[in-house]
């Protein structure tokens, strides 16, 4: 019975599937991508935070964006990268540990979402009444709009892996690259209807909401350009807006690529490429497309590239 309980305890996870040819240049890959997440976000968190000039609104809700990207990075690539040279059949994991990685991963996809909707509020007041900008975005008002963020994600993605955790289980291994809420749910052989409702109504709701929020704010902000005649104002919000809408579009692609697929058995692979895929892409474009427009980022990168260039001359 012991042995039983332990084996039930102790799952066996597919993880990346790579030849053994590919593994080390997956691993090289993978790792090099996860420190320019890492260096990336935390760097920009960092010179926010530094820059009395970026103490505003605008930047100190992208910080949220930068910690969530962090923190969705480090919940699912490290545990990639430390089972790509361990044989498929030797990939084990902890139930507990399976639990609270399928809660992290799916954590950093909620939170995504809602931040994405703060900062479009944040640029719908910044355009739309740019007078009352300052009283209505207070310090107050942006600490309370980023806790809502985190709060209301933790609190949708507690219930939907609480769900999964209350079941039995009966199976042990773990069909996908890393521990989500579905392959928890999948490791039991009870009814699982309420899982597959609530996962799908949480979806909905959070997709719903950001794209309703996201595309009426820009329909009004498109109708406040167009009655302007203010050049300024104009590429202001064309510069902020283009930024942020192509942070959500990448959000959007990248979620809705995993959901397609589940819908074709046979792509099973790619599915399971486009899930690692999610915790890649968006962490590491959204420190480049939101770090360019920053003023003082781009000034920061062109001293350093004059001091690399200064260095190598002087080496000549």
């Amino acid at each position: 019975m012991e042995n039983q309980t332990f084996n039930m305890d102790v799952l066996q996870l597919e993880g990346l599937k790579v030849s053994p040819q590919s593994s080390i240049p997956t691993f090289v890959l993978l790792l090099l991508i996860y420190i320019f997440i890492m260096v990336s976000n935390i760097g920009l968190v960092v010179l926010i935070l530094m820059e009395r000039s970026l103490h505003e609104p605008m930047y100190l809700l992208f910080c949220n964006m930068s910690v969530n990207d962090a923190f969705g990075a480090t919940a699912v690539i490290p545990r990639v990268l430390s089972d790509v040279f361990i044989p498929n059949t030797d990939r084990y994991i902890r139930y507990i540990d399976c639990a609270i990685q399928a809660f992290c991963a799916h954590f950093h996809g909620g939170t995504s979402h809602t931040v994405l909707i703060i900062m479009a509020f944040d640029r719908y007041v910044a355009i739309c009444n740019p007078l009352r900008y300052a009283s209505i975005m207070t310090n107050r008002l942006v600490v309370t709009l980023s806790l809502s963020a985190w709060a209301v994600a933790f609190l949708m993605i507690s219930v939907s892996v609480g769900l999964s955790v209350r079941l039995s289980r009966c199976r042990r291994v773990v069909l996908n690259p890393f521990c989500d809420n579905a392959s928890l749910f999948k490791l039991s052989c009870e009814n699982v209807i309420i899982n597959h409702i609530y996962g799908l109504i949480s979806a909905m709701v959070t997709m719903s909401a950001s794209l309703c929020s996201v595309s009426l704010t820009y329909l009004r902000i498109v109708m406040v350009c167009l009655s302007s005649k203010n050049k300024a104002l104009n590429s202001k919000a064309l510069q902020t807006c283009a930024t942020h809408l192509a942070v959500y579009i990448i959000l959007l692609m990248s979620g809705n690529i995993i959901i397609i697929l589940h819908r074709f058995p046979h792509l099973s692979d790619h599915r399971k490429l486009a899930s690692i895929l999610f915790h890649v892409v968006p962490p590491s474009m959204n420190a480049v497309i939101y770090g360019l427009q920053i003023k003082a980022v781009r000034e920061k990168l062109l001293i350093v590239f004059n001091r690399n260039k200064m260095t190598v001359s002087e080496v000549k």
